[in-house]
């Protein structure tokens, strides 16, 4: 195939993108290429049909392994999510966050495996790491998106696990003006509570157009978000231990026991706005140049009113103490319930108020030169920065004089459902609970910020072989790419501590209306404005310095990639057998470092606080192949072979450090981030077979294969060289040593243990992923109208990992790959004939360790139950008449209001038990 017909296919399969007013089939391209002089059959696909044959499209005529997902229509993506559809793609999963899917898996690996772009470019993220928070780009202003499963040496910013590019629209792929406006009511099927409401809205408005004479076009998009937050959670304390002999009253030594538990109702909401502009200028065919801008606000602001109990005998010293009667142990030796005695319960108001903004800037230019040369230069900007409060309020019944109101609670930890802990006394009445001291205090905040921000640009030229050369290549391309990302953390933190006026109940102003948690067995509690009744009540003073552990909790990363690249892309013949694709190399220099800040203990009064900044540079070169085989009756064989790089995560770059030597025997000791981590690093093979039918249809079977050399985890090195944290250090006088009490102290060593995330031994990850997509009237033509989308993944892994940092809730042995459910199944059926659409779609993964972000602002992994979640989707769109342009909808998201559950070890021994509801969705689409 030459490079002007394959440069003919692609336009046609951009053309059919899910951004246009109709869609060509294939067939137009076959005749084109055959020099047809008849006129060409067009054909009109609209709605469902629309999305899905543009997504197989552009599946068919890549060159690398690409799973794709298209809009149905200007602004109609077939979810309200831009992850959901994701998630529904082979080979890639979801991971819910706060009730909707956030993050996504591809391939097994945790989302820090793989990159994500925007329109080509690499994205920055309002996360700690690199993982994007997909939640944050509106689905009604994306045209489509790409996951690249195996790399080239032309694709920049590329994953380990894959690349996700998300598109938005260029205007000049129209003929003529298009406008389109989208409205949808939401409601949570939970309710409104605690003065929140249950409902919600989507509002979007797209205009393209173009102007003199076809050589300038416009896009103009904006998406409006108002998303109630409505949430039920039993949660448990980690870790679950065996207790010993007399640990917990009641209790037989040996058995596993979790030491708390709370129930809670979290209600609040979510906005977001999202903004998108293009400009197209096409003066002519040899020159094009696009500057895109996007920019999205968000605002999530809710309250987890809960109701919270410690059982580990910790009740702030009032008698009589814990005693657990009537004790309930499976035959795991797993205490799941019975009667607590000696509680003093707690009533917690935990409030969140995070605001993001994400800028994304990017400009475009490409010329084509005589000869049939192209050369490119492209500059982007991109920066996120989050601000965050984090507020808690504890209240308590008030004690009288030295005797506290002890409560007796029955407890039920169950398995698959809401645990229940009931009490005895009554919690309901705000004026008997006071703001105080309690047994966890009186309150605590955080302040968390990040600030990332991506510098780029890439020169790139397309040359066409020379005759002498021709044969198995036939154009070439070379480029080189820099970026500059810096990212930066801070976290202030502090306890709120009650006002000069002492212990009190929150006044009636502030009150909300109680929530009711009878689904965990409490009744109602009160619930009330956490913020106002720390402005007026208490004292909040956060702050990076004001303890040693703080200070290593601010840090920046810097990042300087130099990435040069070259690709010869393929156009030949293999024993007849037509087969076309790439070979490329990248060669990577990358220039990291961190700065941050370590409490030295040793120094002189007021110079304690120490800087410490360290870094490395480190050069890859990654070799990559594609290779597509078309053979007869439209089937498609691919071969990819590829060196994959995934950089460590930022975090994991920090300088942060805590230091102590231990003064018995001078061995210094250290904990924190590594700046001198090397990346993740995969040799890499897949193998795809593709039977298409046309555009209309395809199944597919792939397998893939990854041989990690190296992986980043927390370990814990002896012998590692702390000497530079250690020459301040003077021993005390006397100390207590192996040679008994009062001895001098020794001297510091040079070397002790440090604990931070080191590169280790890898291992094996491999994986089938068998996938669908058939109009059911290929089969017979009774079911016109009737198709499936069906997708099933089955992945192993030979790799094990250990992350001290989350021992607590996965245990302190060897665990799977974050992320990796080893089974992932989607399924979706649909109807559309004359103007009615009906689609229900279904994905299920089994179980895996996800990551979740705890009250200390650290990350956290968790077992995560597997999850099934079922959507309903109907429609219908007025095609004829006054009404023309017209399409109303209804959709169901979490069908079945799935829990969202996480254990320690095994499943009888919950973590958290979270439903967040299912959600309708009512409204109508109008295009002009």
């Amino acid at each position: 195939m030459s490079k002007d017909k394959r440069s003919l296919q692609a336009g046609i399969s951009y053309r059919i993108s899910p951004v246009a007013v109709g869609c060509t089939l294939l067939i137009a391209a076959a005749a084109a290429s055959a020099q047809q002089t008849q006129q060409l059959e067009t054909v009109t696909v609209t709605g469902i049909r629309k999305g899905i044959e543009a997504s197989i499209s552009i599946k068919k005529n890549a060159d690398n392994i690409v799973e794709s997902v298209s809009a149905e229509d200007i602004g109609k993506l077939p979810d309200i999510s831009i992850a959901e559809s994701l998630g529904r793609l082979p080979g890639l999963s979801a991971q819910r966050v706060a009730g909707r899917a956030q993050v996504i898996s591809v391939r097994g690996l945790s989302p820090d495996f793989a990159t994500s772009l925007l329109n080509g470019r690499e994205i920055v993220s309002t996360g700690d790491n690199r993982s994007v928070e997909f939640d944050q780009y509106p689905s009604e202003l994306l045209a489509s998106v790409s996951v690249y499963k195996t790399p080239d040496g032309g694709l920049i910013g590329q994953g380990l696990s894959g690349t996700i590019d998300m598109q938005t629209v260029r205007p000049l792929n129209f003929g003529t003006r298009v406008m389109a406006v989208n409205v949808r009511g939401q409601k949570n099927s939970l309710g409104g509570a605690a003065g929140a409401k249950g409902t919600g809205n989507r509002v979007s408005a797209s205009y393209i157009d173009q102007f003199a004479d076809r050589t300038v076009g416009v896009v103009l998009g904006f998406a409006h978000q108002e998303t109630p937050i409505q949430e039920e959670q039993v949660g448990l304390y980690e870790p679950w231990q065996a207790v010993g002999t007399g640990w917990r009253p009641g209790v037989a030594a040996g058995t596993f026991y979790s030491d708390g538990i709370k129930a809670l109702r979290r209600t609040g909401v979510n906005k977001r706005d999202a903004f998108l502009a293009t400009a197209e200028f096409r003066p002519n065919k040899d020159f094009t140049s696009v500057v895109d801008y996007y920019h999205t606000k968000a605002k999530q602001e809710d309250t987890a009113n809960q109701f919270e109990v410690n059982l580990s005998g910790y009740n702030g010293g009032y008698s009589p103490g814990l005693n657990i009667t009537s004790p309930v142990v499976n035959s795991n030796n797993t205490f799941i319930g019975g009667s607590a005695s000696g509680l003093y319960p707690l009533v917690r108001g935990m409030y969140n108020d995070r605001k993001d903004t994400i800028d994304a800037f990017g400009w475009n230019n490409k010329l084509k030169l005589a000869g049939g040369s192209t050369l490119t230069a492209d500059v982007s900007y991109s920066k996120a920065d989050r601000k965050e409060i984090n507020l808690e309020n504890n209240t308590q019944l008030a004690p009288n004089g030295s005797t506290a109101p002890l409560d007796t609670l029955k407890l039920n930890f169950a398995t698959g459902g809401f645990s229940t802990l009931t009490p005895t006394l009554n919690y309901s009445d705000p004026t008997k609970l006071l703001l105080r001291g309690t047994i966890y205090g009186s309150g605590y905040g955080k302040t968390p910020s990040v600030v990332d921000e991506l510098k780029s640009f890439k020169l790139a030229g397309n040359f066409p072989m020379p005759d002498a050369f021709k044969g198995f290549f036939a154009d070439v391309d070379v480029g080189v790419n820099y970026a500059d990302r810096s990212k930066k953390k801070r976290q202030p933190e502090g306890n709120i501590n009650v006002g000069a006026q002492g212990d009190t109940a929150i006044a009636s102003d502030l009150q909300y209306s109680p929530v009711d948690l009878s689904f965990a067995g409490v009744g109602t509690i009160p619930a009330w404005n956490v913020p106002a009744a720390v402005a007026r009540y208490m004292t909040f003073n956060p702050s990076e310095t004001s303890a040693a552990y703080l200070i290593p909790k601010a840090w920046n990363v810097y990042e300087k990639t130099t990435t040069g690249f070259i690709k010869g892309n393929i156009d030949s013949e293999l024993s007849g057998i037509p087969v076309r694709g790439n070979v490329g190399l990248q060669v990577i220099r990358v220039d990291q470092s961190s700065t941050s800040n370590y409490w030295d203990n040793n120094a002189p009064a007021g110079s304690n606080i120490k800087p410490n900044t360290d870094g490395k540079v480190r050069t890859d070169v990654l070799p990559s192949a594609n290779l597509v085989f078309s053979l007869a009756d439209d089937q498609t064989v691919r071969l990819g072979l590829a060196r994959q790089m995934a950089r460590p995560r930022v975090d994991q770059l920090r300088s942060g450090i805590e230091f102590g030597v231990d003064s018995a025997t001078g061995k210094p000791g250290a904990s924190g981030g590594n700046p001198k981590a090397d990346p993740w690093i995969a040799n890499a093979f897949d193998v795809s077979y593709e039977k298409y039918f046309g555009t209309k249809a395809y199944v597919s079977a792939a397998y893939f294969y990854k041989d990690l050399k190296s992986y980043v985890y927390t370990q814990t090195q002896d012998g590692y060289d702390l000497s530079a944290f250690t020459k301040s250090y003077v021993p005390p006088s006397t100390c207590s040593t192996p040679a008994g009490p009062n001895q001098p102290c020794p001297a510091a060593l040079s070397k002790g243990t440090f604990t931070a995330p080191f590169n280790g031994k890898g291992g094996s990850l491999s994986g089938v992923e068998l996938a669908a997509s058939l109009p059911l009237s290929l089969v017979s033509d009774v079911l016109k109208g009737f198709g499936i989308q069906a997708s099933a993944s089955f992945t192993h892994s030979g790799i094990k990992v250990r992350d001290p940092e989350s021992a607590s809730s996965v245990g302190g042995g060897d665990i799977s790959l974050p992320g990796l459910s080893k089974q992932v199944y989607n399924l979706t059926a649909y109807y559309e004939m004359d103007g009615f659409e009906a689609r229900v779609s279904q994905r299920r993964r089994s179980d895996f360790i996800g990551e979740i972000g705890n009250f200390n602002g650290a990350r956290t992994l968790r077992y995560v139950v597997g999850e099934n979640i079922t959507d309903l989707q109907l429609g219908y769109n007025f095609n004829e008449g006054s009404l023309k342009g017209l399409s109303l909808l209804f959709q169901v998201n979490n069908l079945t209001n799935a829990a969202y559950q996480t254990y320690a070890g095994t499943k009888d021994r919950p973590l958290e038990y979270t439903k967040w509801g299912r959600t309708y969705l009512l409204g109508a689409n109008y295009k002009f």
